[in-house]
């Protein structure tokens, strides 16, 4: 099965704190920076139906604009964390 794929931006704190979260859990996912790359940020914004990041796509169901306290349920609930 492939990698839950997480969409970033530099420099924005939330992803910096999804990012630091998810390593310390040992959660891999596939980091996508979305700027400066118009076909990624177009993914991320058909998938989501926003701009914002971080947005997490794990198998089809989607997180987007959210921080570590958004995040905890969401991988609580597929047994994660």
């Amino acid at each position: 099965m492939s990698l839950p794929v997480l969409y970033i931006k530099p420099g924005c704190p939330w992803c910096v704190e999804v990012v630091d979260f998810l390593s310390r859990k040992g959660i891999e996912v596939e980091t996508i920076v979305v700027s400066g790359n118009p076909a990624a940020m177009r993914a991320m914004t058909t998938l989501s139906g926003q701009s914002k990041a971080p947005t997490m796509d794990w198998h089809g169901e989607v997180l987007a604009d959210f921080g570590v306290e958004e995040l905890i349920p969401f991988l609580k609930q597929k047994g994660i964390v």
